[in-house]
């Protein structure tokens, strides 16, 4: 079966088309950047070199986008070119080929606003009924993207799943407050009771969703790692994390103990994922409780994939003071 995969140059990307081939898939990967899992090199917006790569493809992964990072460093014009109209290009060009299955990764930065309750309330439970409400361009146009496919399956027929991973990337958190306070394995390792989910999961979650899509037809998931916490554990994540945490992850303790490490006071959300592990059969495989279990054996943390393709980075080149800048790009 041929597969087309944008964005092959990124870090969702180049695992995507890693684990297709090693599955004997034809691959055409798509990127504005040339690489090594790169076969077309153009943008998402260009509709000659989309029609092209969508030669004979029965399945679309449309991982191609600009990032929350990309915010501080692009005009607002650029994330409509590449999230929108790029999105756009290619359901069109996806139907004229006669593509059988689109799967769009979008993100859990579409929920926005939703995503922080006011002090002195509980965390925030976060699953697929929560109304989006956009906070900057990144988010707007992803849910712009999302609600295309949605007519492009209502309108054309054509079969959608809309996955709205957590944090997966490797590269250092853009919170200064974070990073002077947290190792970045112990952030990370923190992140993935609430909102981070294993790159190979993210994989998984493409592969299955696209197996399920023609069932399907149009569907949305939240992809992040299996919480071990409930909705009865929400007010007290939100006033003492590490006492949340030592209730459900007894172990966790002397494992950070050793390294020195600690978890955030406080959580202000939480990623349900068990729609997409219901509907979908999706089985993630990378949990917290895994990662300490690693950590006991002193093993490295996280899977071998993620490990293979490592951090990618945003930008040409690096700042002086973060990973990524934060303030708002000019507009011109």
């Amino acid at each position: 079966m041929k597969a087309l995969v944008t964005g092959s140059s990124g870090h969702l990307g180049e695992a995507l088309v890693r684990t297709l081939q090693q599955r004997s898939f034809d691959v055409t990967g798509l990127d504005r950047r040339a690489g090594p899992f790169t076969s077309e090199v153009g943008p998402i917006a260009d509709r000659a070199c989309v029609a092209r790569s969508l030669r004979g493809v029965r399945t679309v992964f449309h991982a191609a986008t600009l990032h929350k990072p990309h915010v501080a460093t692009c005009r607002r014009e650029d994330f409509v070119d590449t999230n929108v109209r790029g999105a756009l290009i290619l359901l069109e060009e996806s139907i004229a080929a006669g593509v059988e299955a689109f799967v769009f990764t979008s993100t859990t930065s579409v929920f926005g606003d939703a995503l922080a309750p006011p002090p002195g309330q509980p965390a925030a439970w976060i699953a697929e009924d929560v109304a989006p409400i956009p906070k900057n361009i990144y988010g707007v146009t992803k849910a712009a993207a999302e609600d295309l496919c949605q007519l492009f399956h209502r309108n054309e027929g054509l079969a959608c799943v809309v996955l709205r991973p957590s944090r997966f990337f490797p590269e250092e958190d853009d919170n200064a407050l974070v990073r002077s306070a947290y190792a970045p394995d112990n952030a990370k390792t923190n992140e993935f009771l609430f909102r981070r989910v294993d790159l190979e999961d993210v994989v998984s979650a493409h592969l299955v969703a696209a197996d399920r899509a023609a069932a399907l037809g149009f569907r949305k998931y939240v992809i992040s790692a299996t919480t071990p916490f409930s909705r009865d554990d929400l007010a007290l994540l939100r006033a003492d994390a590490p006492r949340a945490t030592l209730a459900r992850v007894p172990e966790y303790a002397a494992q950070y103990a050793r390294r020195g490490w600690k978890m955030f006071a406080s959580v202000d959300r939480v990623y349900d994922n068990e729609r997409a592990r219901r509907e979908l059969g999706w089985s993630p495989r990378w949990d917290f409780r895994r990662l300490v279990r690693q950590l006991r054996d002193n093993e490295e943390i996280g899977s071998p994939l993620a490990r293979l393709v490592g951090a990618k980075g945003y930008h040409g080149a690096p700042f002086a003071e973060r990973p990524s800048p934060i303030a708002p790009a000019p507009r011109r």
